[in-house]
């Protein structure tokens, strides 16, 4: 496993302000995670879920849908198991909270396109707060939802930042196994 010592410095963090990163995705996947947004550390480097503290790559390992601990400078490798990154808003910040209503409302909307065009088993919105905006569902919870995209079942599972004190790590395995569970073949 390749590694990355690359740390960004404060000025590579500020000019990452309002980028994008590519998504990590392909038509037909088993699940496709849909983050927030990236944060700056994110778009710094390029790389999705990258700020070191952020729980979303050792759950994905605890909870079987990787074979070993990925990093986020092998992100590519989730697409041979499977598996895709996009986010419900592009832009990257340096805190969820400077996103706008309308731009969840937007970015649901540009996400359903993108799950229409795609067509994964599973869409995976981790961030309940996300999801209750970006889809008008105030009252969902995490797990499976009663809303679909076209076949692609819709779940919401925690977010995985080191921010989120409402789930350990082994919380958020928990739930992400349950849905690699659900979308075995």
């Amino acid at each position: 496993m390749t590694r990355t010592a690359h740390r960004p410095t404060p000025e590579e963090l500020a000019a990452a302000q309002d980028t994008t990163i590519p998504d990590v995705a392909a038509p037909g996947l088993r699940v496709l995670f849909c983050g927030i947004n990236p944060g700056l550390w994110s778009g710094a480097t390029g790389r999705h879920f990258a700020r070191p503290g952020n729980r979303f790559w050792p759950a994905l390992h605890r909870s079987g849908f990787t074979p070993r601990l990925l990093g986020p400078d092998e992100q590519q490798e989730l697409l041979a198991l499977g598996l895709g990154i996009t986010n419900v808003v592009a832009r990257t910040t340096a805190k969820a909270a400077e996103l706008t209503p309308e731009e969840y409302r937007v970015g649901g909307a540009e996400l359903v396109a993108r799950v229409e065009r795609l067509r994964p088993r599973a869409l995976a919105v981790l961030g309940i707060g996300a999801y209750r905006t970006a889809f008008g569902r105030p009252k969902a919870a995490v797990g499976p939802q009663q809303h679909v995209i076209g076949a692609t079942q819709v779940w919401v599972l925690p977010n995985p930042s080191g921010l989120n004190a409402h789930y350990t790590l082994d919380g958020i395995a928990a739930e992400f196994r349950t849905l690699r569970e659900a979308v075995a073949d």
